[in-house]
């Protein structure tokens, strides 16, 4: 290239002017020359690096798609394996509760042959036990159980006396049915095992079962009202007139009435 710019500058000496003028054309091709090799170049590298970050960011994208589907496929089979497992778990406890169930349900059959058999068995003693039961002669059976009313009159210590002789006690009411039954078994003033011996106010039976059902009579029991003729009166008696309960000194003399189951 140099050696072309000499030449030609020998050669356009006689010219001055075209000399001048041809060097200013030359120089500038020259220099355009350049520029255009070097915008060349730049344009080619900067095709090349382009092309070469596109190639690298489809590749980047490609081995990250290749890396969620694997991902994907391997979580895939791991749940499948999870979830073979679960339900192999669950069939298994399935059947053992079925089995379970099964076995509980051939006691709960056999235990309700059983109590079949024994309720039908316990009817049948019942039945015989009621077709047995009798009361000795002068006693009155009611609800499993004799009843005795004395003949002669006496206190309240002499009936609980003659009860037991009798292998029996003064009758102790427990029930409203009771209670009709012994109103309508005597008509007159009778004892009955119930007092107050051991503690004013404090009503027992005979055998010391606390008192629960009452029928006083109104303002009864008052103990005698301290009235002295009426003394201390710490037992008491039914009088079936008016269906009612009334306490008396245990010394009074009236007839009593004995019980005993049958």
């Amino acid at each position: 290239m140099l050696n072309m710019t000499c030449l030609l500058t020998r050669d356009l000496q006689p010219i001055p002017q075209v000399r001048v003028f041809s060097q200013s054309v030359y120089h500038h091709l020259i220099t355009v020359d350049c520029i255009s090799l070097c915008s060349g170049r730049r344009s080619s590298e900067r095709r090349f690096h382009g092309a070469v970050v596109l190639c690298l960011g489809l590749l980047s994208v490609f081995l990250l798609a290749g890396l969620i589907s694997l991902g994907v496929h391997y979580s895939t089979r791991g749940s499948d394996a999870d979830l073979s497992t679960i339900k192999a778990n669950l069939t298994e406890r399935l059947q053992a509760s079925d089995n379970k169930l099964s076995s509980v349900s051939a006691e709960r059959d056999l235990l309700n042959a059983s109590l079949t058999e024994k309720t039908k068995e316990l009817d049948k003693l019942q039945s015989l036990s009621k077709e047995k039961k009798t009361c000795p002669a002068g006693w009155t059976m009611f609800s499993s159980a004799c009843y005795l009313l004395s003949g002669g009159t006496g206190s309240w210590d002499e009936g609980r006396e003659d009860c037991r002789n009798r292998g029996a006690h003064l009758v102790m009411i427990d029930s409203v049915k009771e209670q009709t039954f012994l109103f309508g078994f005597t008509k007159k003033r009778t004892w009955i095992g119930l007092n107050d011996k051991d503690v004013e106010g404090t009503w027992k039976w005979i055998d010391g079962t606390p008192l629960t059902l009452m029928n006083w009579a109104e303002t009864q029991p008052d103990n005698g009202g301290g009235d002295p003729k009426f003394g201390k009166e710490d037992c008491a008696h039914i009088i079936p007139d008016i269906t009612r309960w009334n306490d008396l000194s245990c010394e009074s003399a009236m007839p009593w009435i004995c019980e005993k189951i049958a």
